[in-house]
């Protein structure tokens, strides 16, 4: 199978992986998000030799036995008879001594559990071997917090890892990747439901409608990714009936910490904020303020910002016991479709303007550079209301504001008008105004008023 995106980390892996003298690289981030791939593909690439052991939630004397049976196979030794992972570590230090050598610890976390002072155990091999192997040392793990606590300045390994990657999900874009024959517009509804996620996009069938792969993956009784969500929930938090609720909550479009509290069932301000942090620590939830005003905790507001997890919980855990007695083609028509096409997917394609123009930001399209992305809060005096632009951006000129459209329409001269408008009076002075549209554009561009078509986000 084609391996797809991950340009940047694969040439920074790659590059340790090269190195004459011995390295140490640390990779985290959510299940599903493609750890393994990356380093199965750099080592690919590389063609050194490596030795790959995914830990196993077992004793240690069950773990190396079988990390002995992966070093035996791969190098063809014979038999090894360790029974420690110290000894064996040592062991494995010394092979490389002459010639790179890749050893892989994936789950990390894993094996950590079940070998007491393991990162002791490490930090002494690599400051023993340090200056005579050439091993190449990747340890990856999927529970981000006890990953993260391995660089912390109070645990042994601090100070040792040469290279640290947190592999988030792939935008947009490189998600489109997975699906090249689906057009632009439904490239765009996929994204909003399955996200940046590779294990996911890798299901998606382009010969399909969006319906179809939504049906056949999620909404049906027994599709392949219908309890990927509470799975992964139930993994990572104990008292799952909190992080529903406060899940519940979001997807009805309540972001405020006040209104989360009264309109869930949280049984307190304390439970509600270590739920919220967990989520945020998960990468399923994240907190925003405007950048007009970002130390201001009451205008910070808390999103689902996995498209999987948000697309679940507005859509199947909402009506689960409908998705067990009904039709799937009758529970989309019923219960997805209107909402889906009207307002999920034109806020989700905010979400990828917002990606597009950090894109284009870092590939350096765009001048004068972006400095800051984000919503923008504004109090209207005329009105005495306030509220939210979704897409502004700062930089050295000042403020530019974004209106996104999924619409089936082209955008009139007489909508951009009543646009800016609005914008000017609620005192917000920007030097630019862009406009993305799905659809296109009735007139041309102006030196203040620019447009940007669906295309330009493919191309």
């Amino acid at each position: 199978m084609k391996f797809i995106g991950r340009t940047v980390q694969l040439r920074k892996l790659k590059s340790e992986m090269a190195s004459e003298e011995m390295r140490m690289s640390l990779i985290y981030g959510r299940r599903r998000v493609g750890k393994s791939e990356l380093v199965k593909q750099a080592i690919k690439e590389s063609g050194i030799k490596s030795i790959y052991y995914e830990c196993k939630q077992v004793t240690e004397a069950s773990n190396v036995q079988s990390i002995c049976h992966v070093v035996s196979e791969t190098l063809n030794l014979p038999k090894l008879g360790y029974t420690s992972i110290e000894e064996l570590l040592e062991y494995i230090f010394t092979l490389s001594k002459e010639d790179n050598l890749i050893f892989v610890l994936d789950e990390y976390p894993y094996l950590r559990g079940s070998v007491k002072g393991l990162d002791s155990i490490i930090q002494s091999m690599v400051d023993k071997y340090r200056d005579t192997t050439k091993l190449k040392l990747i340890i990856l793990g999927s529970y981000v917090d006890i990953m993260k606590s391995l660089l912390e300045h109070s645990n042994p390994l601090f100070g040792r890892v040469d290279l640290v990657i947190d592999l988030k999900q792939m935008d947009y874009y490189e998600s489109s990747l997975f699906y090249p024959d689906m057009s632009d517009e439904d490239k765009v509804r996929i994204y909003s439901v399955f996200g940046g996620i590779p294990y996911f996009n890798r299901l998606i069938d382009d010969k399909k409608s969006v319906k179809e792969n939504i049906i056949d993956l999620i909404a049906s009784p027994g599709a392949r990714l219908e309890n990927e969500v509470s799975m992964y929930l139930n993994a990572e938090i104990s008292k799952i009936v909190n992080a529903n609720e406060v899940f519940e909550t979001l997807a009805r479009g309540f972001s405020k910490y006040s209104d989360i509290l009264s309109q869930s069932h949280v049984s307190s301000g304390p439970t509600l904020i270590d739920v919220l942090e967990k989520l945020i620590r998960m990468e399923v939830v994240e907190k925003k303020a405007p950048i007009n005003d970002e130390r201001n905790k009451k205008k910070a507001g808390y999103y689902i910002c996995d498209n999987l997890s948000l697309f679940y919980f507005r859509y199947i855990f909402r009506y689960s016991s409908q998705l067990k007695i009904m039709d799937p083609e009758v529970f989309y028509d019923k219960y997805i479709a209107d909402d889906f096409e009207k307002d999920y997917v034109p806020h989700k394609f905010e979400e990828i303007c917002r990606q597009y123009l950090i894109r284009q930001n870092r590939l350096g399209n765009i001048t004068p550079i972006i400095e800051k992305i984000g919503k923008y809060y504004y109090d209207d005096p005329k009105t005495h209301t306030n509220g939210e632009f979704d897409v502004v951006t700062l930089d050295e000129k000042g403020y530019a504001f974004y209106e996104v459209k999924f619409r089936k329409k082209k955008i009139s001269k007489e909508v951009i008008e009543e646009e800016i408008r609005q914008v000017k009076e609620t005192g917000l002075n920007c030097y630019k105004y862009v406009f993305f549209s799905r659809a296109g554009f009735m007139e041309t561009e102006t030196d203040e008023i620019k447009h940007i078509e669906l295309r330009q986000l493919f191309s």
